[in-house]
């Protein structure tokens, strides 16, 4: 029976991500991580289903070893758009989610603002509006800041900056489902992700 292998994010925890594998209720599975031990919830970026949950899980944690966080932790300090590449060699199909992950109205309130709370902005690292920010993967493709949130104009349309990030790389032949916006755009030759966790680390 295939087992479902995944990749997840968490807004509390810029930067890393967790690469896990379960046998049945994914949902399930993502519910049980957020406990009072985690200040927000952790969201799918990528799962599938795969011949050899151990398998696949092992080899991809000692491929990216050098990124754990922790031994013996399933943490990484990894884009998980790198995980995702790795992970869809062995995928016999994703495996998607809806609204089914947090069931009830109240804890859907709970964590939508929770994540609203911790959700990344263009404000927090102080780029002022009609800054150019480029694609990290290629400094020749640039957008423009159009708000102190996170709405930016790409090619003549304002959009998000996950869209346009999104859109960029499409065009330079990632086809990929979803790309996070501070993660692929840069300031200055920095990501906006490293951006904000140097701030952050300067606060602690």
């Amino acid at each position: 029976m295939p087992e479902v292998v995944y990749v997840l994010i968490n807004e509390a925890m810029p930067g890393l991500i967790k690469i896990g594998r379960t046998s049945n209720d994914l949902a399930g599975r993502i519910r049980g991580l957020y406990s009072t031990g985690v200040p927000l919830p952790f969201e799918l970026f990528y799962a599938c289903e795969v011949n050899n949950g151990l398998f696949v899980e092992s080899h991809l944690h000692e491929a990216f070893g050098d990124h754990r966080v922790s031994k013996g932790r399933e943490f990484f300090r990894l884009a998980p758009e790198r995980a995702r590449a790795a992970l869809t060699l062995a995928a016999i199909k994703e495996v998607k989610l809806g609204d089914e992950i947090f069931e009830t109205n109240e804890i859907k309130a709970e964590v939508e603002a929770a994540k609203r709370r911790g959700r990344f902005r263009l404000s927090m690292i102080g780029v002022p509006v009609g800054s150019e920010l480029q694609l990290f993967k290629d400094p020749k493709i640039i957008c423009t800041t159009v708000d102190e949130n996170n709405k930016v104009n790409y090619l003549g349309d304002v959009t998000s900056l996950s869209d346009a990030a999104q859109q960029a790389h499409l065009a330079i032949g990632d086809d990929w489902p979803s790309v996070s916006g501070p993660w692929a755009w840069a300031h200055h030759g920095k990501r906006l992700d490293d951006l904000r966790r140097e701030i952050e680390d300067q606060s602690d």
